[in-house]
């Protein structure tokens, strides 16, 4: 959900002005500041950081390691959640391949997908920093560390892959990880092509030429500029799979599938 308080490039728990996310929908608390009043004027209009932290475990059914390692359980509200949004999914992309094999439309079926939090489960990361993300921590994490897949999203991608669905991952993550993006997503599962032709990572040096933003590209003219190079290339995108709403909106795909993230928020 967008937060009125939340304004920053990418906000985390770390903000005073945390949003508390149970099921997909905002659960704000008695006195919530409103877009009409995004300064609160008490502190009675902020969440409490301790409590709002805790609702996130509490969510994920927190389960810790002997090394301190933090996985959502299999039985949580979160992982109930994401299935019933993969078992849409999948219902959907099983009409889409029976349809394109039976009508030849003249373009490919094909889904795009976001990374984080959308295909590979942050949530280790998160309680690892603290929610405070930083580049620095992101790196340091992904050089030495996978993600789990988020439930279900690998058995639906590779599902739709054997159906004729091409593939396609569009992620915010910066050029200079994609060894270890790619290495990520292979070990936990992703039996799909993922070579730079199927993969699109932000590269502000060297930014394509099919996005007229170039370097200075929100996510929402990165993404849909990606998605609709991708259809350029005669792809029908007839899913777009995101946790944020950035992910999802400014067109280039036939449907889109909101993942649940009360985590952070991007713009």
């Amino acid at each position: 959900m967008r937060h009125p308080l939340l304004s920053r490039r990418r906000v985390r728990l770390g903000a005073a002005a945390a949003t508390v996310v149970v099921a997909g929908t905002a659960a704000f608390g008695v006195g919530q500041a409103t877009a009409e009043h995004s300064v609160p004027r008490t502190d009675k209009e902020i969440p409490n950081l301790t409590q709002v932290q805790d609702k996130i475990k509490a969510y994920y059914g927190d389960t810790v390691t002997a090394d301190g390692q933090h996985y959502a359980s299999p039985h949580s509200n979160y992982a109930k959640q994401v299935r019933g949004i993969t078992d849409s999914a999948r219902r959907y992309l099983d009409k889409v391949a029976k349809d394109a094999r039976t009508h030849h439309h003249g373009k490919k079926p094909a889904i795009v997908l976001d990374m984080d939090d959308t295909t590979l489960l942050t949530y280790n990361y998160e309680l690892q920093v603290g929610f405070h993300h930083t580049e620095a921590a992101q790196d340091k994490y992904l050089a030495s560390t996978d993600m789990e897949a988020v439930y279900g999203m690998d058995r639906l991608v590779n599902r739709a892959h054997r159906q004729g669905i091409e593939v396609f991952f569009v992620t915010g993550r910066k050029e200079a990880q994609r060894e270890w993006s790619v290495r990520n997503l292979k070990n936990v599962g992703y039996g799909v092509p993922l070579d730079r032709a199927h993969v699109y990572l932000k590269d502000k040096k060297n930014p394509p030429a099919y996005l007229p933003c170039g370097a200075t590209c929100s996510t929402v003219e990165f993404k849909a500029g990606t998605r609709k190079h991708i259809e350029s290339r005669g792809y029908d995108i007839v899913a777009n799979f995101g946790d944020q709403y950035s992910d999802l909106n400014g067109g280039y795909g036939d449907k889109t599938f909101k993942l649940p993230n009360p985590m952070y928020f991007l713009p």
